[in-house]
């Protein structure tokens, strides 16, 4: 029997996966699959998903519409579509099961997909647990993390629209990185505001946006509107997504010629990131394994909802029953101590209003070094999801993470993104009670992106200058003061 990856392990040479993963001449391949074949190292085919999945197609109680901020009706396409091109809007308010994935975005896929899957071997050996831990690797992209999911489709619809110009907001970097890299794939100008925290602690994403031919500003910034009215307030502000969202909302609705990108949080960015759960599902199938705990980290939610939708239709279906449990930063924690209601989605009240856990559109989170985790609210869909009790949270310190992640680097040999280290953390407080009960639990863990540009947060913490930043329950009082009333 030849070895052989469900995932594009090969150039990676991963030695933990070769032991597990083996291909069988009587595996059955799903027509909505792309097969591709390579030789290196055996293998005889990777499978790359068709068509993205709709979680909403399946919900027995579908989620709330977003609201008009001004009419407080629910949002019709006309409302979007000065911010994004009509396909994307259309997908937003999908209750279609799947979307076919356009070839041209497949092929720009099949650049760094599938992604592998890989068990967590030394992991499991240095803590002495039972459990079997993998880990769906996602920093591979020419990105680094799951982010390219998303911006390929979202340029390339923008360019089939003849568009030319579009804008976002970023916090780590990682979004901004991946939506450059997609317009220069699409020669697309693009614009980005980056959390001023953010900004200042990583250059180099900064850099690597610029490569790729991106503007990128520290937000907030004197361009918008929205940036000087928060520097007015506060000249130092530390930033925070949703300011950094108001400020590229602002710019993308006061110019016809540009559209406005997202990299999480919506709908339809929940969708396109749904490849990862799909290839997940294969690969733990042609393993003969199922997932008993899925654990994945969330700040706005798009690699936790890409790994677990498809799981969470496995679950309704009564074919699988995880526990599906979502980590937040302690210091930003909406789902474990936000309030479901309607909120904003930027600082300056410019977005619809969603039904989702926040923490008041107001909150800035303290400067984390999980940049992509400082949003004030969760995902509707994922908030909608939690209400319905299909998935649990936890809130995490940075430092456990932290922890978690040099443990996780000095056995598995990646080092994470500060973003997957709170899955890494809650992924060995899961294995840690396996070795006290005995258990045999199989553990899957999102692992989104590679940390190699977040290294100055490793050294503070290998210097012992880390602290846990707090959350004031105080501050969020006073954001949630200023909410809509709807």
């Amino acid at each position: 029997m030849a070895k052989a990856v469900i995932a594009a392990a090969a150039c990676l040479n991963l030695d933990n996966v070769w032991g597990d993963l083996r291909y069988s001449s009587k595996t059955k391949f799903s027509p909505n699959y792309r097969l591709r074949a390579i030789s290196n190292g055996g293998i005889k085919a990777l499978e790359i998903p068709r068509l993205w999945y709709n979680l909403v197609a399946d919900l027995p109680i579908k989620p709330p519409p977003s609201l008009h901020p001004k009419t407080l009706h629910p949002v019709m396409p006309q409302d979007l579509s000065p911010l994004f091109p009509d396909e994307l809007v259309r997908q937003e308010a999908s209750t279609e099961k799947f979307i076919q994935i356009p070839d041209e975005v497949l092929d720009i896929y099949s650049l760094w997909r599938p992604t592998p899957l890989i068990r967590a071997k030394r992991l499991e050996k240095l803590l002495k647990t039972p459990a079997r831990i993998y880990y769906k690797y996602e920093g591979g992209s020419p990105a680094g993390s799951h982010k390219p999911n998303t911006s390929v489709p979202q340029a390339w619809y923008n360019a089939q629209q003849g568009i030319k110009n579009v804008v976002t907001e970023t916090g780590a970097g990682q979004w901004g990185s991946a939506l450059a890299f997609a317009c220069s794939l699409f020669d697309l100008n693009c614009e980005v505001w980056q959390v001023r925290a953010s900004y200042d602690q990583k250059p180099y994403r900064k850099l690597m946006m610029q490569t790729w031919g991106a503007k990128v500003h520290p937000s907030p910034s004197t361009l918008t509107n929205a940036g000087r009215s928060i520097l007015q307030m506060d000249p130092s502000s530390p930033g925070s997504l949703g300011i950094a969202i108001s400020e590229a909302v602002e710019i993308a609705a006061t110019n016809a010629d540009t559209k406005y990108c997202l990299g999480s949080v919506l709908n339809h960015v929940m969708l396109h990131q749904t490849v990862i759960g799909e290839e997940c599902i294969k690969q733990m199938e042609a393993i003969g394994e199922t997932p008993d705990v899925i654990i994945g980290c969330t700040g706005g939610g798009s690699n936790f909802a890409g790994l677990t939708f498809p799981f969470i239709r496995e679950k309704l279906n009564g074919k699988i029953n995880p526990v599906i449990r979502a980590v937040e930063p302690a210091a930003c924690p909406s789902l474990t101590k936000g309030v479901y209601t309607y909120d904003y989605g930027d600082t300056a009240g410019t977005t619809p209003l969603m039904k989702m856990h926040t923490l008041g559109h107001d909150f800035i989170p303290d400067p984390i070094h999980a940049g992509g985790l400082r949003y004030h609210g969760m995902s509707p869909l994922i908030s909608h999801v939690y209400e319905l009790g299909f998935m649990e949270a936890l809130a995490l310190p940075q430092i456990e993470c932290f922890r978690g992640a040099i443990q996780f680097a000095r056995s598995e040999g990646l080092i994470p993104a500060p973003e997957p280290s709170h899955a890494i953390a809650a992924t060995i407080r899961e294995a840690l009670h396996c070795k006290e009960t005995g258990e045999e639990k199989v553990i899957l863990m999102a692992m989104c992106g590679h940390g190699h540009f977040d290294l100055p947060a490793y050294e503070k913490y290998l210097d012992g200058n880390m602290v846990d930043l707090s959350f004031e329950d105080e501050k969020m009082r006073a954001s949630l003061a200023s909410i809509p009333k709807v």
